[in-house]
């Protein structure tokens, strides 16, 4: 009986104790303690396409993560990895501690077998913006998501938040007439436009402080990405260009 109890003793200190079972508000909770902010979630259907747990099990629950505002640019900064892909590497690690806190599994935005983009409008307010761009009515066009987490359990979610797109309300769209290349048309994003003039002399504003047409989107303007935030993802954005690959913020 004594070597029995020792076992078991040395199968807790070697982490085999159960995983947390919480609810969304504490999975919330630990996302924001991480520098994450919990982006909606939703009990999937089969025409989503969300895949099933490692283990096989189905998915029950999917809680979107990502950033809105700058919250996320303080937590990353603190703890930037060294080389390349630093932010998806991070995010990466801060899912992977939530999912296994909870017993669950993390799914990675930058994989681009996911549609995150439909998720994202089953979980919380957002809907296309005329740059292409979710948004969102408190945080405008200054958010992106990071990943997800996927549960077996089906647990219990806040109402739905139905409202509708700030962009319906807004007859003069300043955000079309900004871009100096006109780089947002109908017919969709010219990146090639875009990017080169964010690489030359005379794209310095849009490469050191973000998109401009961005910027002029009324909505959320209190959640723009500080400066240091804009060229990170514009860096990013130029770099995909020159890889021939596509970046997200």
């Amino acid at each position: 009986m004594r070597r029995i109890t020792a076992a078991r003793a040395r199968l807790r200190k070697a982490g085999d104790a159960p995983r947390m079972r919480g609810t969304f508000a504490d999975v919330a909770s630990a996302l924001r303690a991480r520098g994450l902010t919990p982006r909606g979630a939703f009990h999937p259907e089969p025409c989503d396409a969300v895949p099933p747990l490692p283990d096989g099990r189905s998915t029950a629950t999917l809680v979107l993560a990502g950033n809105a505002g700058s919250g996320m640019w303080e937590a990353f900064e603190r703890a930037r990895p060294a080389g390349a892909d630093p932010l998806d590497r991070w995010s990466a690690a801060v899912l992977g501690e939530v999912a296994a806190a909870f017993g669950a599994a993390a799914l990675l935005a930058s994989a681009p077998r996911h549609p995150f983009q439909r998720w994202a409008q089953r979980a919380e307010p957002v809907h296309p913006s005329p740059l292409g761009i979710l948004i969102h009515p408190d945080h405008g066009l200054w958010h992106a998501y990071r990943g997800a987490l996927v549960f077996a359990e089906r647990l219990a979610l806040p109402a739905p938040d139905h409202r509708p797109s700030p962009c319906d309300r807004c007859a003069d769209r300043p955000c079309l007439r900004a871009c100096p290349v006109g780089a947002f048309t109908a017919p969709g994003f010219d990146a090639a436009a875009c990017g080169a003039h964010a690489a030359s002399q005379k794209g310095v504003e849009c490469r050191e402080r973000g998109c401009l047409a961005r910027r002029a989107c009324p909505v959320g303007g209190d959640q723009r990405y500080p400066d240091a935030q804009q060229r990170f993802h514009m860096d990013a954005f130029l770099a995909a260009r020159r890889l021939g690959g596509k970046s997200t913020a």
